[in-house]
């Protein structure tokens, strides 16, 4: 008889545990609040209307529709019954004999309510969506605006300097030189300004010295005022201060700042540590429960090479998912465990056209090839071959005319029940 397998989430690590795991001796159950996989790392080409929410959205039957072996549910995860070894959801309770927890993570707003209320995150397509809305609405509204609303429609603010910040600070630039002044021929665009805010002495803090300096460059070059040292204190909606007692008008306040893991109710509190990420062995095993691993951004394994746990990033992800299916094959052969062992590729984030660094374990470096590098890689990631296409399509057509035809705003009718 197969044993029940139940996977908590459809990202990176859920997903590819899922692929790697049909066929075999289990029946697999993958939950998720949403019926499609996101593919985070450009989340950010879909706010500035580059990319559809489509393309970097895979519907999750789509992806598993001829493994009659894997069931897609939609819900929301309530608890863990540990003593029933049962996931309760808002609609269903769901057995298991294995569980896997890879639910990612959420916003971080450090307990800053009116960051929550006001500001626009970017960690689900349905949020790239509302702040592409946002951004386009701004510039509708800029036509018949008061001079004191114009300043406050004319500042964009990104708060947090790190790759998913910079990527945007840069794509929004690029929207202010080559695009808006064709869509609005009758503003004047000179007074948009685009700020990135970042806590640290460098954006892209963790990554080497030339690619924290030439971001840094390449951003200012393209007209970015980008505030080192500085992070926002507070923010009502229409007014931002920063710690330094300076203030910003902005109707659009962006949050990319900072994350925290997204655990479900039920597991215990000892297993959980900074971060909200749950505690695992080197086998991905969450401290203190009987047959339920942790994969991804919520998982916290320290090892000799991670002290502090491994980056929150895809490839660690995926790399888990991985081992772990291997690692489950041989649970039911009750053959020993293979303990996850990562070495890191390196990094990357790309700032506009031609404009990119990326880290490799023994070099770096910058530029044309490296955005090339970035968008070939990225492309490489995308899930089906048809998005792979549009992307590229999309790609292309941006590339020769520096301009793209997805500016529409999309609100969404109130749900009727």
């Amino acid at each position: 008889m197969k044993k029940k397998l139940v996977i908590l989430g459809g990202g990176f690590a859920g997903l590819q545990l899922a692929r790697h795991t049909k066929g075999s001796e289990y029946e697999i159950t993958l939950i998720d609040q949403y019926n499609f996989h996101q593919f985070q790392p450009l989340f950010y080409q879909v706010a500035t209307a580059r990319l559809e929410p489509s393309a970097v959205s895979f519907p999750l039957r789509k992806v598993f529709q001829k493994d009659k072996d894997i069931h897609i549910r939609i819900g929301k995860v309530t608890d863990i019954n540990h003593a029933t070894q049962s996931v309760i959801t808002e609609d269903n309770n769901y057995p298991y004999d294995y569980l896997v927890i890879a639910t990612g993570c959420t916003t971080n707003f450090f307990g800053n309510k009116n960051f929550e209320k006001y500001t626009y995150p970017m960690k689900s397509t349905n949020e790239a969506i509302a702040l592409r809305n946002r951004i386009l609405l701004n510039f509708e509204n800029a036509l018949s605006a008061t001079p004191d609303e114009q300043d406050e429609i004319m500042n964009i603010v990104i708060a947090g300097g790190g790759p998913t910040g910079v990527e945007l600070a840069g794509s929004l630039a690029e929207m202010k030189k080559n695009i808006l002044p064709r869509d609005y021929p009758d503003m004047d665009f000179s007074k948009l300004t685009v700020y990135l805010v970042e806590g640290m002495p460098n954006t892209l803090q963790n990554m080497s010295e030339d690619s924290r300096t030439f971001s840094k460059k390449y951003l200012e070059e393209m007209g970015v005022k980008v505030l080192v040292n500085t992070f926002a204190s507070d923010y009502d909606g229409k007014l931002l201060t920063l710690n330094n007692g300076n203030t910003i008008k902005t109707r659009t306040m962006i949050w990319s700042a900072g994350i925290t893991g997204n655990i479900p109710a039920g597991v215990p509190i000892t297993a959980i540590v900074k971060g909200n990420r749950i505690i695992v062995n080197e086998y991905n095993e969450v401290a203190g429960m009987n047959k339920v691993f942790a994969l991804g951004d919520v998982a916290y394994m320290e090892t000799k090479d991670f002290p502090k746990g491994h980056p929150q990033v895809a490839n660690v992800a995926i790399n888990q998912a991985k081992n772990l299916a291997i690692n489950l094959k041989r649970l039911r052969n009750n053959n020993p465990l293979k303990p996850f062992l990562y070495k890191s590729p390196g990094s990357m984030a790309t700032v506009g056209k031609h404009k990119a660094v990326v880290d490799l374990p023994f070099f770096s470096f910058q530029g044309r090839l490296a955005w090339f590098t970035w968008m070939f890689l990225h492309l490489m990631l995308i899930l089906s071959v048809r998005n792979k296409f549009f992307i590229f399509i999309n790609w292309a057509i941006s590339y020769f005319t520096n301009d793209t035809t997805l500016r529409l705003i999309l609100k969404p009718e109130k749900d009727k029940q």
